[in-house]
């Protein structure tokens, strides 16, 4: 039996030091509804929120990574890690094409991803303009544009 590629295709996505836990909570709302399979946080961990009223913590993973590396060494098999970032090597996001196993990794409002990290992503994406977007409404976008382009099977 063939297995459809709209059935080979997932995503995560995360917030590398994030600064304010609401950030996490807004990112994971909209990933549970934009069809993400997880979610993450590298180096700060998450406390839960009141004002999580889907309970998204019920229906979809959260996952803690220490550092980078924990992370990297964890990613699923066969997934490509797409960076989130203003940098001048990214692709805008309305030219990106989504790999179908994607983690988008988002890194903090102030500092972004740090060149290191950067260096080791598969993929770079940009979104338009030249400040830096809130970082859950920076992953609601991507996810929303990915949704668009790649097929995939919402909750």
């Amino acid at each position: 039996m063939k297995i459809k590629d709209e059935y080979m295709n997932y995503c995560g996505i995360g917030i590398m030091q994030h600064k304010r836990d609401y950030n996490i909570g807004t990112l994971w709302r909209s990933a549970y509804i934009l069809g993400a399979s997880y979610i993450f946080t590298i180096g700060k961990s998450y406390k839960k929120q009141t004002s999580d009223v889907l309970k998204t913590w019920a229906r979809m993973p959260l996952f803690h990574y220490d550092t980078f590396e924990d992370f990297k060494a964890n990613i699923p098999y066969d997934c490509r890690i797409v960076g989130v970032e203003l940098d001048e090597r990214a692709v805008p996001l309305k030219e990106f094409e989504h790999p179908y196993r994607s983690i988008y990794l988002l890194g903090a409002e102030d500092n972004g991803l740090p060149p290191e990290v950067l260096d080791q992503c598969h993929k770079l994406v940009q979104l338009p303009g030249s400040i830096s977007l809130n970082v859950a409404v920076a992953g609601s976008l991507v996810l929303n544009d990915r949704v668009n382009k790649v097929p995939t099977k919402l909750p």
